[in-house]
């Protein structure tokens, strides 16, 4: 099954999220970062959990790449199977993201990527570490393919982003690139863009805080 791609080129998304520890954790707080979001002038929002999305769909007319955190955290963690994916969309979501990299998974990647076309409706993020990562998850017909995992799947996570891997899959692949992890100046975004990349996904940056305000402090 074939779906529409909802995603604009040059767009800026911004990954709504909040560990339990931070005050804005929950569909309130988060809900008001997309609101906020969208105002600065965000093209979608990537949230997790259906309690989330089902708030910020209420408050914002963009896509929204709506992900679970429920499987491994050492292994496959984002919507590892179709029974993760599917409140998602049941919620709101309009893009479904999960865990392409190679590691172990509890069901195969071809087959859930075809569920979620079939019986969801919608179009497929998949969250890649490499560049082979990315070829396999094009393969099994992801319409998305996003770094968002590179750099955190084996070995110390780097300080910046990875814009050559987003390069590498821009020119290996015939889809939209999606450039996250480590996004942080507008500099950080250009390169992004410059390297091919259809959209930049931005979290910490603008989402947390905590984490802004640490980085300030330490200076």
């Amino acid at each position: 099954m074939t779906v529409p791609l909802v995603l604009s080129p040059g767009s800026l998304i911004v990954s709504c999220q909040a560990l339990p520890a931070s005050p804005f954790h929950g569909p309130a707080g988060m809900t008001l970062m997309a609101r906020a979001a969208v105002l600065g002038g965000a093209a979608g929002i990537r949230a997790n959990g259906a309690a989330d999305i089902a708030a910020i769909r209420t408050a914002v007319d963009r896509p929204i790449i709506g992900i679970s955190k429920t499987g491994d955290p050492d292994g496959i963690y984002i919507t590892p199977t179709f029974a993760a994916a599917a409140p998602l969309v049941e919620a709101g979501a309009t893009v479904v993201g999960l865990d392409a990299t190679m590691r172990p998974r509890p069901e195969p990647l071809p087959e859930l990527i075809a569920r979620i076309h079939d019986e969801l409706g919608v179009p497929v993020l998949a969250d890649v570490d490499s560049l082979t990562a990315g070829v396999e998850a094009a393969a099994d017909l992801a319409d998305y393919i996003a770094t968002t995992l590179s750099g955190y799947t084996d070995g110390e996570v780097p300080d910046g982003p990875d814009a050559d891997l987003v390069r590498s899959l821009a020119v290996e692949l015939d889809r939209p690139i999606v450039a996250e992890g480590r996004y942080v100046t507008p500099a950080d975004v250009s390169a992004a863009f410059d390297a091919g990349a259809t959209a930049v996904v931005v979290g910490t940056a603008i989402t947390n805080p905590t984490e802004i305000t640490r980085r300030l402090v330490q200076r």
